[in-house]
C-alpha cells in the first residue's frame, strides 16, 4: 500500500539520493519576500527520519522553536563567548576562553546542540574528573549552561540539558595552608629592609585581600589616628576598593574600615618615607595614583609583581617559595586570630563575612566602626 500523502502543514518526507539520507522537511515561516523557509532534519531510515519530523511538527503545535539543525555546541559556546560576556573583566574573559578552547570544544564542539542528550555531559564530566579539580569542573558546567541558555533565548534549541547534569567530584586541589606563629614571625624578620616588608605585614596582620592591597591609597590610610575624638580613632585604614574590574571590592559588602597594629604603622611610615624619597629623586610623574604599594617605577603592581616579590622573601626565611602564595598571608591570620582564642564570628567580621562560613563568600556592608580586635591580638603577638 502506498502512503497517504501528507497535507499542507504537514510538513514533507523523501529520500535525497545524494546525501544517501532520509529528509524530513517542515515549513518554519516566511521570509521578508515572502520565500518560504524550511528546516530538514535527517534520517539514516525512513522510520528515523519520520520520528524527527513528528517531533519537529509537534514542537510547532506547541509553540516551541524549532532549532537550527546545523547549530552545534561549537557555535553556542563562541556566541556565547563574543556576546554574553560584554563588559567583563579582560582577565574574566581570558579565563573562558581558555576553558572552552581546552576542555569544551574539543570534545563537545562538532556536537548538533539540538542533539546533545545530557547523558553525554555526564560523560564528559566524568572523564574530566579523572584530570581536573572540583572547582574546574564547576566552572566547565557552569559557562556550557550559560552558553546553552543563551542558545535557549535565541530559539536556537528547545532545553537546557546541561541544567540537567551534575558535577562530579574531581581531583583534590592544592590545599590552602597557614603559617605557624613562629614561621609568620621568621617571614617578617625576613621581610625587613626589602621592598615587601610592609606589604607582608599588612597583609599578615590585617588579613586583608591581595586585591584589596594592590588598590589601597595613601588617602585611605590614616597612620595616626585621634586620641582626642570620641570615641578615640585608631590609626587605620580603610577597605573600600580594589584592583577588580570597575574599582570595587570583591562584594560591595566587604567594605570595611580595619585599625592598624602597631607594627604595621611602623612598616608602613618606614615604607612612606622610602616612596617620598623615590618621588624625590623620579619627579611628580612617580606613583600620580597615590598607591600604597606601587612598583619601583611608580606604577600599579600586578599579581606577578607581589608574587615574585613574596617568594623571595619566603625564601629568605628558609621557608619553601613554591608551597606559599601571597593568599595565603590571610589564611594565616585566620589561624592566628583563632588559635588564641577569637571567636569566628568576629573574624568574619575583620575579613568582611557576612556569617562566619568563611567558604560561603557572603559578605556585610561595613564602613564604620573601625573594628578594634584584630589590632589588639595581633599586637599581642608581634610586639614592635
Amino acid at each position: 500500500m502506498t502512503e497517504r500523502r501528507r497535507g499542507r502543514g504537514e510538513g514533507g518526507l523523501y529520500f535525497d539520493s545524494q546525501r544517501n539520507r532520509w529528509v524530513a522537511e517542515i515549513t518554519v515561516g516566511f521570509g521578508p519576500t515572502g520565500k518560504r523557509r524550511v528546516q530538514r532534519r535527517l534520517g539514516r531510515t525512513k522510520t528515523e527520519a519520520r520520528d524527527k519530523l513528528r517531533e519537529a511538527l509537534k514542537d510547532q503545535d506547541d509553540g516551541l522553536p524549532i532549532a537550527r539543525g546545523t547549530y552545534t555546541v561549537s557555535d553556542a559556546v563562541k556566541d556565547w563567548l563574543e556576546f554574553g560576556l560584554i563588559g567583563r573583566a579582560p582577565a574574566t574573559l581570558a579565563k573562558w576562553e581558555h576553558l572552552a578552547a581546552t576542555h569544551i570544544l574539543p570534545s563537545l564542539g562538532r556536537r548538533r546542540l539540538g542533539d546533545l542528550r545530557a547523558g553525554e555531559v555526564d560523560r564528559w564530566l566524568a572523564e574530566k574528573a579523572n584530570t581536573l579539580s572540583t572547582s574546574t569542573l564547576q566552572n566547565l558546567h557552569n559557562g556550557l549552561s550559560r552558553a546553552v541558555k543563551q542558545a535557549m533565548a535565541r530559539d536556537r534549541v528547545k532545553r537546557n540539558v546541561v541544567e540537567l547534569c551534575s558535577v562530579p567530584r574531581g581531583q583534590g586541589g592544592r590545599p590552602s595552608s597557614s603559617l605557624t606563629l613562629g614561621q609568620a614571625k621568621a617571614l617578617l624578620a625576613a621581610a625587613t629592609e626589602t621592598p615587601m616588608h610592609a606589604y607582608i605585614t599588612v597583609s599578615l596582620l590585617t588579613g586583608a585581600r591581595t586585591e584589596e592591597l594592590r588598590a589601597l591609597t595613601w588617602g585611605h590610610v590614616d597612620l595616626e589616628g585621634d586620641e582626642a575624638a570620641v570615641p578615640p580613632r585608631p590609626p587605620s585604614m580603610q577597605v573600600w576598593r580594589s584592583v577588580r574590574q570597575g574599582g570595587d571590592t570583591k562584594t560591595r559588602s566587604s567594605r570595611r574600615t580595619l585599625a592598624l597594629p602597631a607594627a604595621c604603622v611602623l612598616a608602613l611610615v618606614q615604607h612612606h618615607g622610602r616612596q617620598r624619597q623615590a618621588a624625590a629623586v623620579s619627579g611628580a610623574a612617580w606613583n600620580p595614583k597615590g598607591l600604597v604599594f606601587a612598583t619601583s617605577s611608580g606604577g600599579p603592581p600586578d599579581a606577578a609583581n607581589v608574587r615574585r616579590g613574596f617568594r623571595t622573601v619566603v625564601a629568605k626565611a628558609d621557608l619553601d617559595p613554591g608551597a606559599w602564595t601571597p593568599r595565603e598571608l590571610r589564611h594565616s591570620f585566620v589561624s592566628l586570630l583563632s588559635a588564641n582564642g577569637m571567636p569566628i564570628e568576629q573574624i568574619a567580621e575583620l575579613l568582611g563575612h557576612r556569617g562566619s562560613r568563611v567558604t560561603e563568600a557572603v559578605y556585610r556592608h561595613q564602613l564604620q566602626p573601625v573594628i578594634l580586635d584584630g589590632a589588639v591580638v595581633m599586637d599581642s603577638l608581634f610586639k614592635s
